[in-house]
């Protein structure tokens, strides 16, 4: 690619940014549009429409960018729960990551590239002409001795995110969740949310009375369907009069075959997803299976989208299989914009079925609550978006071919060093193209605001209960990871990439803090637990780097620093195994000490005493007698199971 494609596709991309960004400030301050930019505010009343003409409404602003910088990560914690603050976090992580990096690949490696001859010189004059690689580590003669300054990056990155992995994310998380556990203040009142740390304070007698009357209300209506099939209920939630009760109970093996009678920690009432919560362990293993094989069927499909764009790529390619285009492609601006924009913003619209795709596979797969699958979503979008944009890009050609090159991984390091720099000019489009753009698009909310203005004619009733929406972590997280892998896996063999990431990651840090603010409203909280999934990640892209860079310093005639890059992806793993070790469990359990802890803390609260005598009153309905159950831990009653027997 031409730095005239480069060009034209970021001129395109940021003049619909600068689109999306005006057309928001005006249309966010018309009444009509308030339920589709404001939709949280509207539900909270803290927005009124006002039919009086303002000519201000007219002209755009900038004073929401204000709000969302002034937004602490206290308020976002109290407002939209622990997922918010870890999904910023991660903008946060990749800022400081590419900040350093940037650093580094911008003002030290840009230029040894540049400067180098191994590919040709750099036209000065006519700037726009000269080839992208000539900006990259190929460009740099083989053997050379400043070849020392990209091996010394790799280590000297590799020590700073691994640094950042530890003290800076998920050390503070994990001090963040044991603080949450063990808080002692939670009394006579509490927050109405998941775990009770989140959202206004409520009366505690008063919202357990509520969760306690839903409940019952769901048991009745499962024990009408049970009652007509004539059968016993299969599940059941379990409560004790304890929380480290419970989890002795959870994490003991209740029957001599463990598959027969499964127990798991029950989900928060709004999170419980019914349809797998009754099932055998047979089923969900089968429907299991049923995914795994969607997944690969599908990953093997997606490679038809991507070969077409990367024919899109290369004009000699495109005019021998389309002859009939050959007089359009040869005008500049056409080329520029098919070679430059095209391929990015076709994968792009492919890419955008993905999510919904995997959100439906993951809610088949047999789990028993919401927040559950959107995890399992994240982490399948994510590995899809890793192998099917990133290795089907850089080892573009047939299935088999790709498949063939990882069953002989002696030869990974030498296909990665050739392919990888090779497709820097694509993924730098890419970046512009999905991140910029998409990022804006989600400010502007295009979807919502069509359909708003569709069904605006036929409504009438503007009084109309409405549902904010929650944000779709496993769109948005996948993206950020991604593009975390393309920096760190590029920042030293094409480090132009790094100042399209940071302004990406800008805009990210500005638009998702204004949705958390005034649009996204919690439904269930997760308690941080998609933090793992950005940790593996952030891992697996150190690997991957360092894997590529034993391949490109192989290639450059510098066997010793091949040689010397080995030890650094075996130190990763057992940096990675210790973090597993430390601080995983804390995301997927709750210590003994804790809940002994809070156990302790419970015998003397009044209000605690008197919703437990309302809860044994509840036992004793004849209605509720075939079904045990109780409410979820939400900060001060006991855990529960979800227990299924076959």
């Amino acid at each position: 690619m031409l730095v005239s494609a480069l060009l034209t596709s970021v001129g395109i991309n940021t003049g619909l940014c600068f689109l999306f960004f005006i057309l928001y400030s005006v249309l966010r301050k018309q009444p009509s549009n308030y339920e589709v930019y404001i939709p949280r505010l509207v539900a909270e009343g803290k927005s009124k429409r006002r039919s009086h003409f303002n000519l201000e409404r007219l002209l755009p602003s900038p004073g929401w960018v204000k709000k969302a910088w002034k937004l602490s990560e206290e308020e976002l914690l109290s407002r939209s729960g622990l997922d918010a603050v870890v999904f910023m976090r991660i903008i946060i992580f990749s800022l400081r990551v590419f900040a350093f990096a940037g650093v580094i690949g911008v003002f030290i490696l840009l230029p040894i590239n540049c400067t180098g001859d191994q590919l040709e010189d750099i036209d000065f004059v006519n700037f726009s002409n000269n080839s992208l690689d000539v900006f990259t580590i190929s460009n740099v003669n083989n053997g050379s001795n400043r070849l020392w300054v990209h091996f010394c990056a790799v280590y000297v990155v590799t020590i700073f995110v691994c640094f950042l992995l530890y003290y800076n994310d998920t050390k503070k998380l994990y001090r963040r969740l044991i603080h949450m556990q063990a808080d002692p203040t939670q009394q006579k009142y509490k927050r109405n949310s998941c775990f009770g740390l989140f959202g206004r304070k409520v009366d505690l007698v008063d919202h357990y009375e509520k969760k306690l009357e839903d409940l019952e209300e769901n048991v009745r209506l499962e024990q009408s369907e049970v009652s007509l099939a004539g059968e016993e209920a299969r599940a059941a939630f379990v409560s004790f009069n304890s929380r480290y009760a419970a989890a002795t109970a959870f994490h003991l093996q209740q029957g001599i075959d463990p598959t027969q009678w499964l127990a798991e920690e029950a989900p928060e009432p709004h999170d419980v997803y019914w349809p797998f919560f009754s099932s055998s362990f047979m089923r969900r293993w089968i429907s299991k299976l049923v995914v795994i094989v969607a997944c690969i069927l599908l990953t093997i499909l997606f490679l038809i989208p991507v070969l077409v764009v990367q024919g899109l790529t290369n004009l000699s390619q495109l005019e021998v299989l389309f002859p009939f285009l050959k007089s359009i492609l040869t005008l500049t601006f056409v080329s520029q914009v098919v070679t430059g924009y095209l391929p990015s913003l076709i994968l792009q619209l492919f890419l955008k079925i993905v999510p919904p795709i995997m959100e439906f596979l993951s809610s088949i797969q047999g789990y028993i609550s919401h927040s559950a699958i959107e995890r399992s979503a994240c982490n399948k979008v994510l590995w899809f978006t890793i192998w099917n944009i990133f290795f089907a890009t850089v080892f573009s050609g047939s299935v088999l071919y790709q498949v063939s090159i990882f069953l002989d991984p002696t030869n990974i390091p030498a296909k990665l060093g050739v392919s990888v720099p090779a497709q820097a000019s694509f993924f730098i489009a890419y970046v512009v193209t999905s991140g910029w753009t998409s990022t804006s698009s989600e400010l502007f909310r295009i979807i919502p605001f069509i359909w708003s203005l569709l069904k605006r004619p036929f409504v009438r009733d503007t009084d109309e209960e409405f549902e904010v929406p929650s944000i779709p972590y496993h769109r948005d997280i996948p993206r950020i990871l991604f593009f975390g892998l393309l920096g760190i896996t590029y920042f030293f063999l094409a480090p132009l990439i790094l100042p399209f990431l940071l302004i990406y990651l800008c805009l990210a840090y500005i638009i998702f803090r204004n949705q958390f603010l005034n649009v996204y409203e919690p439904k269930y909280e997760t308690a941080g637990k998609f933090w793992p999934i950005v940790h593996n990640s952030m891992i697996f892209s150190l690997v991957l780097m360092h894997c590529i860079a034993v391949g490109i310093f192989t290639l450059k005639k510098l066997s010793l620093a091949s040689t010397l890059i080995f030890p650094l992806p075996v130190l990763t793993l057992l940096f990675n195994e210790y973090c597993r070790k430390r601080f995983l469990p804390i995301f997927v359990a709750y210590s003994a000490e804790t809940l002994v802890k809070k156990d302790r803390e419970d015998q003397n609260d009044p209000s605690m005493l008197e919703f437990l005598d309302k809860l044994v009153t509840a036992y004793q309905d004849p209605a509720l007698l075939p079904i045990q159950f109780s409410v979820h831990s939400d900060g001060l009653n006991s855990p529960l199971l979800s227990s299924t027997e076959v």
